[in-house]
């Protein structure tokens, strides 16, 4: 069988899984699936970009997701009236102050020759500009957080009241996943893997506290809601005497035909999305980049003997995947409608995008297309498969049988264990992956 038609193959399998679970299930359940299917699929291709193409053991993904939730609320969600005015102001300039005493210390340490005086000159700068910054910021956030604060009591953002204006919300997500791997790329790209993968996932901790706890910026963890949609609400295509005419003819009613109309709009934009990043990345892996992100990834010390400058080019492949999960978060947060901190998990949605890539093929954007489907419909599915298994097992058993019980229950985690299994498989019986690196 060449490659091809076992490449169909797969791709066709997980296209019945979904036609199946839309036949006994429904199409909404299935195109729920598939809607994240998507996103999923845009995170790996992310980390792949990152692990694939360079050999970078990024676990800080959860923060970078997030950050282009963020963005999702700072384009779509409009001013909350008199924000501003009251504090929002002072919290811009008390950050603007912040990021001058960081300037002012850097330009300090590279002037000033070594020694106690510069610890000195450092620390004073250091301490003085904390306890000035706090002066500044925490008055504006207490304005800020003031007002109405059971709805609002954030500062908003810039939306202009139009749905499809959240999608540019999209790419404003993964210039600020982009801003926030640069900074940490900076400091931690020259560790050795182990210390690199530690850095990410206490970065992406930083960013997940900053966003639950700073209710001025996001309100926490009592969550933004209501964030526009660029897709008309069900109530409106409902409400449209049209739109029910149409739907009656094909044989739905306006209900079902109002989610399915909203989910198959949103999977449309968001396929858009994923062929645009598959082919700029299946462009970058073929081009004479992608071949010496390879050779460093193999070798880095014939790369750099070669005259490639190793770190930068570690730089670049770490802000542009990290870049692309910055995307992928908006556009989650754009189909929830909601931002909620909370959810966002590091190690155990981290732990799954990994087996993602890793599933489908590290180092082949087919494979992790691939495996985020996959790994997406499995996580979602082995629930009630889970619970269809155990009463099939318990059938035979009397109906107060504390067995019987404790089986039924068990239900509930079999899905960590069906990734962990999965991930035992793949890794024994094809260990580069489902579709592997050519």
């Amino acid at each position: 069988m060449t490659p091809t038609i076992k490449n169909t193959l797969l791709f066709g399998l997980v296209g019945l899984m979904m036609v199946y679970v839309g036949v006994t299930q429904g199409w909404n359940t299935a195109l729920v699936i598939f809607n994240m299917g998507l996103i999923s699929a845009i995170m790996a291709l992310g980390v792949n970009l990152q692990w694939g193409f360079a050999g970078l053991f990024n676990v800080g993904i959860m923060g970078f997701v997030a950050l282009g939730g963020l963005a999702a609320v700072v384009m779509g969600m409009p001013a909350t009236p008199g924000a501003w005015e009251a504090g929002g102001w002072t919290i811009l300039g008390a950050l603007v102050f912040a990021v001058a005493v960081i300037i002012t210390v850097i330009f300090v340490r590279s002037r000033m020759a070594a020694g106690t005086l510069r610890k000195l000159v450092v620390l004073a700068l250091l301490v003085a500009g904390f306890f000035i910054f706090r002066a500044l910021f925490d008055p504006g956030v207490d304005a800020v957080e003031a007002i109405n604060p059971a709805s609002t009591g954030f500062l908003g953002g810039f939306g202009f009241d139009h749905g499809l204006w959240v999608v540019v919300a999209w790419p404003v997500g993964g210039l600020f996943a982009a801003a926030a791997a640069w900074v940490i790329g900076k400091t931690a790209l020259g560790l050795r893997s182990d210390y690199l993968a530690i850095a990410t996932l206490g970065v992406a901790e930083i960013i997940l506290s900053v966003l639950k706890n700073e209710d001025w910026l996001s309100r926490g963890v009592k969550n933004v809601i209501g964030l526009p949609r660029p897709t008309p609400f069900e109530i409106e295509l409902q409400n449209n005497p049209e739109f029910v005419a149409q739907a009656a003819a094909f044989g739905f009613g306006p209900v079902e035909a109002s989610t399915l109309s909203v989910k198959l709009a949103y999977a449309a934009l968001f396929l858009v999305v994923l062929l645009v990043l598959l082919w700029m990345s299946q462009r970058a892996l073929h081009s004479p980049w992608g071949r010496m992100m390879r050779a460093i990834r193999d070798n880095e010390v014939a790369a750099e003997a070669m005259g490639k400058h190793v770190t930068a080019r570690h730089l670049q492949i770490f802000v542009l995947g990290s870049a692309i999960c910055g995307i992928a978060g908006a556009m989650m947060t754009t189909l929830d409608g909601q931002l909620t901190p909370g959810t966002y998990q590091p190690l155990r949605f981290t732990f799954l995008v990994w087996v993602m890539v890793i599933v489908g093929g590290s180092g082949n954007n087919f494979g992790a297309v691939l495996g985020g489907f996959l790994i997406w419909f499995l996580w979602v599915q082995v629930e009630p498969m889970g619970l269809w298994l155990m009463e099939l097992v318990t059938a035979g058993m009397a109906d107060g049988s504390p067995l019987k019980a404790h089986l039924i229950e068990s239900a509930a985690h079999m899905r960590l264990f069906t990734m962990g299994m999965v991930l035992l498989l793949v890794l024994r019986f094809s260990p580069r992956g489902l579709i592997p690196e050519r």
